[in-house]
């Protein structure tokens, strides 16, 4: 399991790493001590959790993970208990105190692993490069995305998004009973999205093809799809001929 340490204080790196050493499976693969340090090695050294401190200068550990398109799994180190509540609303996987004790990291590494073990045939799931970095890799839909919307986060797993579609100069995204909006085109989520599972259906929107419920033939040669969970999705009549091409309709 490659490990981040994301902590301000040096004491507490070192003394997360000696605690670490405790479990073979854990490997060390950085340590940052504050957000733009961590952007930084995430798109490096690709770690599968990221140890995270909540206060830090400048950036917050919740700052860095709204600034990031996708994230490892993370486990907070913090002195202060009042964050709990928000830490576990964007799905981390568990919420240590300093100082931290060998058996709550060790029921924590337990989650992570659990969390890891479908996924342990593919690569991890890690921040991307920024999106005028000439080398984009695609988001797959084992890829999770923290999104932030107002005051409300949550790490989602790009398989639980139906739908994603214009509003106005943002992208409005389907998950749940979440529409959230993202500060991404719909033309870039287009370039980095999957196209063996995300479709773009119109103009407007992309859909999740895991998700459509029934096809129905439409108006002027078109379609009409209905996602599981709503709503109905109108195909242009250039993607209708693409879809029937790629479902063989």
């Amino acid at each position: 399991m490659r490990t981040l340490i994301v902590d301000d204080s040096r004491l507490a790196r070192t003394e997360l790493r000696h605690l670490l050493g405790a479990f073979p499976d854990v490997t060390v693969v950085g340590e940052a001590r504050h957000a733009a340090e961590a952007r930084e090695l995430l798109t490096t050294v690709r770690p599968d959790l990221l140890l995270l401190d909540i206060h830090m200068p400048s950036e917050t550990g919740f700052e860095l993970l709204a600034s990031l398109e996708a994230a490892p799994q993370v486990v907070f180190t913090t002195a202060y208990d009042e964050y709990a509540l928000q830490a576990f609303e964007v799905n981390a996987l568990d919420y240590l105190l300093k100082p931290i004790q060998e058996v709550r990291l060790a029921a924590a590494l337990q989650k992570v692993q659990a969390r890891l073990a479908p996924a342990e045939h593919r690569p991890a799931v890690v921040a991307k490069p920024a999106p005028e970095a000439p080398a984009l890799s695609t988001l797959t839909e084992q890829d999770q995305v923290f999104v932030k919307d107002g005051e409300q986060c949550w790490f989602v797993r790009l398989a639980e998004v139906r739908l994603f579609e214009i509003n106005g100069s943002y992208t409005q995204i389907y998950f749940d009973q979440h529409r959230p909006l993202i500060p991404r085109t719909l033309q870039h989520l287009e370039q980095r999205l999957d196209t063996r599972t995300f479709f773009r259906a119109n103009r407007q929107q992309i859909i999740n093809l895991n998700w459509v419920e029934s096809i129905e033939p439409w108006f002027s040669n078109t379609l009409k799809i209905r996602l599981r969970g709503g709503p109905e999705v109108e195909v242009s009549r250039q993607q209708s001929g693409r879809f029937r091409e790629l479902l063989s309709l």
